[in-house]
């Protein structure tokens, strides 16, 4: 499966580096430098046959697909993860109260989700549309960061070590195995 994901556009919490997770907020106003980035990435995008376009829940993920010109399937498995009582809150916050745990070990935390469940939901949702050939998702930082680490390294415990700037454009291709089945 050739798997395209994009991280949402920027809200007003990202500018202040606030960790939203499932808070639904809105887009902030898209400026000169993303209205670039959109019409760069939308010239990579025309280039391909999508058999299906996804976005989360929450609007902020509908919102870039519209700027896209997609509207999109809604699918719950790609909400963003419920970062609990750290919403609303600067990243730095949850850095400095789990520290090297966040970094090296996050699949054993437990926030207002555990990691564990948000591990399981990406591995529901390569399960779940494994037979499509090319899928477009609109996505969270967290989710996309999750996804590559359990697509490079077989678990999420490396997706705090990856960077997913928002409005970045990855495409992944992706081989459900025996290994990712179990």
């Amino acid at each position: 499966m050739l798997l395209t994901l994009i991280r949402h556009l920027p809200t007003e919490w990202n500018k202040k580096t606030w960790l939203q997770g499932r808070r639904d907020i809105d887009l902030a106003p898209v400026d000169g430098e993303f209205a670039a980035k959109i019409e760069q990435n939308k010239e990579l995008l025309r280039k391909q046959q999508f058999d299906l376009v996804l976005a989360s829940t929450l609007k902020r993920t509908h919102q870039t697909a519209r700027l896209y010109g997609y509207q999109p399937e809604t699918e719950g498995l790609l909400d963003e993860l419920d970062f609990g009582p750290f919403e609303g809150l600067p990243k730095q916050r949850l850095i400095e109260t789990y520290g090297h745990q966040w970094i090296d070990n996050p699949k054993a935390l437990v926030l207002g989700e555990s990691l564990m469940n948000l591990e399981s939901r990406i591995s529901h949702f390569l399960k779940k549309y494994k037979n499509h050939q090319n899928v477009l998702v609109f996505g969270h930082g967290s989710w996309i960061r999750g996804l590559v680490s359990y697509v490079d390294y077989g678990d999420i415990n490396n997706m705090n070590k990856i960077i997913v700037e928002n409005n970045q454009c990855i495409t992944l291709e992706v081989e459900i195995g025996d290994e990712m089945e179990g």
